[in-house]
């Protein structure tokens, strides 16, 4: 096992296999020596004997070592495993952006130029790709592209030649090489494999080329556990309208825009198969190539490869939360850091309800109506639109009106400038930024002690009991400092699961 498996054992995998446990569902693959596959922890196939058993921390450690993905539990629609996530390594930042697609398509950057972006040299990233993958930056991120390709050839029509370009690959022949080489299958064999699989068995929804542009169903698992209940009445309580809607029991939708892709998606959560239906609706059949970052996206959005055991563990340790955990919560996002900037400037000082009005009257007024496969919908506003609006539609202080609209105009001249340096606009303070980075960039480890919610519940607990920090004896009141030392403290304690121990606290208000 590579260096990423370390804190996971043979034996804790043997159980987890055996088990079935969905816990661990995309942690480690199971290589099976006998035939050749590797599979996920949760494959419905025989159990194979151990002796025939090999683990490996990530698919394309089960790749390298000779084996192709199992047609049945499809590795390619495993979670994303996240023994890396929360480290602030040079590893985690490379494979954000590996992740994101700058290795690949047509705007794909060299190895010295992400090396330069991550500040090392191209060499020290070989290696720490090598020592951690066994393989390079870039054939890493042409097996990811591979197994983004095969999940659209088991669950989509799309083409082949349209599969090609929406994973990332500039050349059908390339594609198709890289895919029998890698995967060791052609694509049109697994196509005709998955097609036959369709027939003799009890059907699925099937996506459709549409006059309008593109439909596409897929499904995207998660480890347990999930509170959608809770996730879903955070996005309700804030939705705004045509351009969120509540699609009724366990379902929600959104449009959307990216680069130049528009459209929307609906989810429908299937709890007795930890995952969710996705339905995405593309403009144009044009804006497939951006189809893996909307995918992407749509992941984190839904927070859905959270380890969420590992940080249930950690903050139900810290000194606030040794009881009434609430099992399950991930990070609601938004679709954009902009947005959730947005969201911030226009929630300082007011409820939650006046923001949300405040919200729906910025989006009504400048978002773009767009009709997409027959459906109306705003797309939120852009940042340009932002800069240059008069927002005379918004009832609230002048100075939060030139917040949000010198805003949108560092955005649109700075659209991929670090979100801390909007410090430097006036108006935007560090509980913005903090709120931005956690809902738009979905920043695991922001503890947002500044909040009012935050403390009013952070001294309800410890008014309860919870005794870390000294005080008054007699009052047992907080002094600014004493506040200031105990959530110092807590964020210590939370790292770097920060997020979640803020939506713990607001949860529990």
């Amino acid at each position: 096992m590579s260096k990423l498996m370390s804190k996971l054992s043979n034996e804790s995998c043997r159980k987890a296999r055996l088990s079935r446990d969905p816990r661990f569902d995309g942690k480690f693959f199971i290589g099976v020596l006998t035939t050749g596959i590797f599979c996920r922890p949760i494959c419905p196939a025989v159990a194979p004997k151990e002796e025939n058993v090999r683990y490996f921390d990530s698919a394309v450690s089960a790749s390298l070592a000779g084996l192709r993905p199992c047609l049945r539990c499809r590795p390619d629609s495993a979670p994303n495993s996240s023994a890396w996530k929360g480290t602030r390594t040079t590893l985690e930042r490379a494979l954000t952006l590996i992740e994101a697609g700058v290795l690949s398509g047509n705007d794909a950057i060299d190895i010295e130029a992400l090396s330069a972006r991550l500040g090392i040299s191209s060499r020290y990233l070989r290696q720490v790709f090598s020592d951690n993958f066994g393989t390079s930056p870039k054939k890493y991120a042409q097996f990811r592209d591979l197994m983004f390709a095969k999940q659209l050839l088991h669950q989509t029509n799309l083409s082949v030649t349209q599969v090609a370009f929406a994973s990332g690959f500039n050349s059908v022949r390339r594609f198709n090489e890289s895919f029998k080489q890698t995967l060791r299958l052609t694509p049109t064999a697994l196509r005709k494999t998955t097609q036959k699989k369709t027939q003799v068995g009890k059907g699925t929804d099937k996506p459709e080329l549409i006059t309008q542009g593109v439909m596409l169903s897929l499904f995207f698992s998660y480890r347990p556990p999930l509170n959608w209940a809770r996730q879903l009445a955070f996005y309700r309580l804030r939705m705004v309208d045509k351009m969120e809607w509540d699609l009724g029991g366990e379902g929600y939708g959104r449009s959307f825009q990216l680069g130049e892709a528009k459209g929307y998606f609906e989810v429908n959560h299937l709890v007795d198969k930890n995952g969710f239906k996705i339905n995405i609706y593309l403009a144009s059949s044009d804006h497939l190539a951006s189809l893996k970052d909307i995918t992407m996206q749509i992941r984190r959005l839904l927070d859905l490869d959270a380890d969420i055991d590992k940080i249930e563990n950690l903050i139900g340790a810290t000194a606030i939360m040794t009881q009434g955990m609430i099992s399950g919560l991930r990070l609601p996002g938004t679709w954009s850091v902009f947005e959730a900037g947005c969201r911030a400037v226009l929630g300082q000082q007011v409820s939650i309800i006046q923001a949300s009005a405040l919200l729906n009257t910025l989006v009504k007024a400048y978002g773009e109506n767009v009709t997409i496969s027959g459906k109306k919908m705003i797309l939120f506003p852009r940042p340009e639109v932002i800069a240059a609006a008069s927002l005379d539609e918004l009832k609230m202080p002048g100075a939060r009106k030139a917040a949000l609209k010198a805003l949108g105009l560092f955005v649109s001249e700075h659209p991929d400038g670090a979100v801390d340096d909007w410090l430097s606009i006036k108006g935007i303070g560090p509980w913005t930024l903090a709120y931005a980075k956690m809902r738009g960039l979905s920043d695991p480890d922001i503890l947002l002690c500044s909040d009012l919610v935050v403390k009013k519940k952070v001294l309800s607990l410890y008014q309860q009991g919870v005794d870390p920090v000294p005080h008054d004896k007699q009052t047992k009141t907080l002094t600014r400092v004493e506040y200031s030392q105990l959530t110092d403290m807590l964020t210590e304690q939370a790292s770097p699961w920060g997020s979640y121990l803020t939506f713990q606290l607001w949860n529990l208000a």
